[in-house]
């Protein structure tokens, strides 16, 4: 065993150069030169649409959410209509007479609010 990688180790620059001669060969037999280089034209088309498609905001992009971060806020659209005279979903600010003195004071600049 120890004679044998001796053997190996003692090589003179013939034997070296013979051997770096071979690998160079070996990498030209199965190395290949493109000189002609070209654009797919099929694959432009799908390159575009995949750039529309990733600008796209999720909603469009999927029919379902795909997270669990999605899901908060995926179905955005209101569960009833918004029916503005309906008075037991809006409840608008009412201005009596008192309410209305105090709204007015309040604009012109009056700083004593518990007053």
């Amino acid at each position: 065993m120890a004679g044998r990688l001796k053997e190996k180790m003692v090589s003179d620059e013939v034997h070296q150069n013979q051997i770096l001669r071979e690998l160079y060969l070996k990498e030209l037999r199965t190395q290949k030169l493109y000189t002609h280089y070209h654009v797919n034209p099929h694959s432009k088309d799908r390159f575009i649409k995949l750039i529309h498609h990733a600008a796209q905001e999720p909603r469009r992009k999927y029919l379902e959410s795909q997270t669990e971060s999605q899901e908060i806020g995926w179905d955005s659209e209101p569960l009833i209509n918004p029916d503005r005279s309906d008075r037991r979903l809006n409840h608008f600010q009412v201005y009596n007479d008192i309410t209305l003195y105090k709204a007015k004071m309040w604009s012109l600049g009056e700083n004593d609010w518990h007053n």
